[in-house]
């Protein structure tokens, strides 16, 4: 079974070492410990997949608590309907949570553009106005 020290697997996935002594203290991570008092770090291809695991959670939003909840759920039997059941949940609890900043994104976006052409139509016009305030009419002759 191969094992990597804390420096092979902070190089393969380009994270500090530190990074990685966060996830042992948050209980995501456990290596064997060799030498010395215990000193040198051993991470067995178990530990690597739950760092590679971890750092996809991390790409997708999720907290170190539901992190650790889902990997803990990836090594324990998967045809036990409660783990299911929760999986699908914190799922659906996420695809919520990002849906809602889809909107808050999407409106942002859109008050952006607004004050981007307010913006451009002003130096069209060359006549400075506060932003946010109506623009002037033009009187028609009669």
């Amino acid at each position: 079974m191969p094992t990597y020290t804390i420096t092979e697997l902070a190089e393969e996935f380009a994270i500090t070492p530190r990074a990685i002594r966060f996830y042992e203290d948050h209980g995501i991570l456990n290596p064997k410990r060799e030498g010395v008092g215990g000193r040198h770090r051993v991470y067995p291809a178990r530990e690597r997949t739950r760092l590679k695991l971890t750092l996809r959670g991390k790409r997708l939003g999720f907290t170190l608590s539901e992190i650790k909840d889902l990997i803990d759920m990836y090594e324990s039997p998967k045809d036990t309907q409660p783990q299911l059941q929760r999986f699908l949940g914190l799922l659906q609890q996420h695809r919520e949570k990002l849906e809602q900043q889809r909107e808050d994104l999407e409106l942002t976006l859109s008050e952006i553009a607004a004050h981007e052409e307010e913006c451009r139509q002003l130096l069209t016009d060359g006549k400075p106005r506060p932003l946010g305030s109506k623009p002037r009419r033009k009187a028609v002759a009669a």
